[in-house]
């Protein structure tokens, strides 16, 4: 391996560092249930107005 291929090897390492750090720098955390996203509300029947639950 020459100086010119070193150099070259060297930059694109430097280049895939700066894109990996871009792209975390990017990412947005979500809050967890946030405007009614992580539990559903009946809206019709016997039990209606109340959250919904997985146990039947």
């Amino acid at each position: 391996m020459n100086v010119f291929e070193f150099r070259n090897l060297l930059a694109s390492e430097d280049r895939k560092e700066k894109r990996k750090s871009l792209q975390r720098s990017l990412i947005k955390s979500v809050e967890t249930g946030a405007n009614g996203t992580q539990d559903y509300v009946v809206k019709k029947g016997p039990g209606k107005n109340k959250i919904a639950t997985t146990r039947q």
